[in-house]
């Protein structure tokens, strides 16, 4: 059985983007700049309402997987897509991305491919409509001990917390993890992700996990809090590795006593879409590749500032290249 530098687990998505301006929104009764999930009528509505649509393989932790699969490291991704055209297409384009996409497309009656209609405003922010679908449904079964047992990290995605038998996947899989050796860790995805399952985070994140990766109001929402210092400690008390990024303030990293403050390059984002996932990728190649914390958010930022440069949430340039630009590598 092959071994992997890094496997995620978490909704295999097909991002839809399209350019729209705040009227169009208005108009279509979309919550601007946040995720919202929408059921299976809406979406249709909102996908025929888009125009010079651009589809692309998405879903948080898996737009990191081929982040850091295009940095070089062997890679596979955990997810469940339907035999139809969308799920052949993400499959087909999950590999061609350097990443093995471990479960086939699953053939039968079961719901239809996961999408996400993804609006981009003028100024960059990005307002996520999703339809779960099949993605949503993924459980232990999907989840291969061969393949968590022998994984140098494990990364997982908040929003499969939505179904009992995700959380019951991460358990088992952040378990089969560790006895491998491997280190195990969640994307917390959404502050509203947490609102619904905080207890269920914060036991899974003390007991199971090695590190986790959050915005400000992620970090903040783990213990209802404004004070973002105050979460950071807190969060720092329950597990050992806490990444939060801060948008232009920049990232800081709590490892045990150690503490890193790494600032950015401020620009002005083209499309928000996948900063965080970008930033997650070429943080973990760090980590993955035994660099020290200030130099893998470094390279997590670039990873960022290069994604939210054009539309659209994977690379469209080598990040690699970038790195060694910067001096990273």
């Amino acid at each position: 059985m092959k071994t992997y530098q890094i496997v995620g687990i978490g909704n295999a998505v097909v991002d839809v983007i399209s350019q729209s301006d705040d009227s169009f929104l208005d108009l279509m009764g979309i919550e601007k700049g946040i995720m919202q999930l929408v059921e299976r009528e809406r979406g249709e509505v909102l996908y025929a309402g888009m125009e010079s649509r651009v589809q692309t393989p998405g879903g948080s932790v898996a737009n990191t997987i081929a982040g850091a699969g295009a940095l070089g490291l062997e890679a596979a991704f955990i997810g469940r897509v339907h035999d139809d055209a969308l799920g052949r297409f993400y499959a087909e384009a999950m590999q061609n991305d350097g990443v093995d996409f471990v479960n086939p497309p699953v053939p039968g009656g079961e719901l239809p491919t996961s999408r996400s209609m993804i609006f981009v405003s003028p100024d960059g922010e990005r307002s996520m409509n999703t339809y779960l679908g099949i993605s949503s449904e993924l459980s232990s079964q999907d989840v291969s001990k061969d393949i968590a047992g022998k994984a140098s990290i494990m990364f997982l995605e908040g929003y499969l917390f939505d179904k009992d038998k995700g959380k019951t996947a991460f358990l088992e899989a952040a378990r089969d993890c560790h006895e491998g050796g491997g280190k195990t860790g969640i994307a917390i995805s959404d502050p509203f992700c947490v609102e619904r399952h905080r207890a269920d985070f914060l036991s899974l994140i003390e007991n199971e996990l090695d590190f986790v990766i959050g915005n400000e109001a992620e970090i903040c929402s783990l213990f209802e809090t404004d004070d973002t210092e105050e979460a950071l400690k807190r969060t720092a008390a329950i597990c050992p590795l806490v990444v939060c990024t801060r948008s232009g303030d920049g990232v800081t990293v709590v490892n045990g006593s150690e503490r890193v403050d790494v600032p950015v390059e401020k620009i002005v984002p083209v499309d928000a879409t996948g900063a965080g996932d970008q930033f997650a990728a070429g943080f973990l190649y760090g980590l993955a590749t035994s660099r020290d914390l200030e130099t893998c958010a470094r390279m997590g930022n670039v990873c960022a500032r290069e994604v939210i440069s054009h539309i659209g949430p994977r690379p469209e340039v080598s990040v690699l290249d970038l790195l060694r630009a910067e001096g990273l590598v």
